[in-house]
């Protein structure tokens, strides 16, 4: 008779991992980091109208897993302008630490930051696979952030014919 070795692992340990802890923490974060939104929008709408800039447009672009802004444009009216060296304070969490962190951080930085704050809230993956592609535009008159996105994707569509 020969003897032979079980074919199976053995059973896992049970998992010491807490996920609703995680899940938990995750959605409080989540939670902070979106009211600090509000504020940030109006110190950077304050700061765009003493500088004469009307409103910012944001031109991105994303594909293959990986997505970066192409162009940021300041203008006053129909003008294209420079954004001045202000800065201004913008919140922020940082993973190390549960307080919140006051920056100072340019006009045109702040604008970038909440820019890939607004994709990945509203479209995370923007970058990835056939990716995405549009505009923003920051209306300072206005107060808003209006978003036009153009998702890329792969189509396939299957002909059979018996003839």
């Amino acid at each position: 008779m020969t003897q032979t070795e079980p074919t199976l692992a053995a059973p896992l340990r049970p998992s010491t991992v807490d996920f609703g802890a995680i899940l938990a923490a995750h959605a409080e974060r989540t939670a902070r980091t979106l009211a600090l939104r509000p504020g940030n929008k109006d110190r950077l709408f304050d700061g765009l109208m003493a500088a004469g800039i009307t409103h910012v447009t944001v031109t991105f672009d994303g594909a293959g897993d990986s997505g970066q802004i192409e162009s940021i444009g300041a203008w006053a009216g129909e003008t294209a302008v420079d954004f001045p060296a202000t800065e201004i304070p913008y919140a922020a969490l940082t993973w190390d630490d549960p307080e919140v962190e006051m920056r100072q951080l340019s006009l045109e930085d702040v604008v970038e930051q909440l820019t890939y704050d607004f994709l990945s809230d509203t479209h995370g993956g923007w970058e990835n696979n056939d990716g995405a592609y549009g505009e923003f535009c920051f209306d300072a008159s206005a107060r808003c952030i209006h978003l036009e996105l153009n998702e890329r994707f792969t189509s396939s569509e299957l002909f059979t014919h018996d003839f």
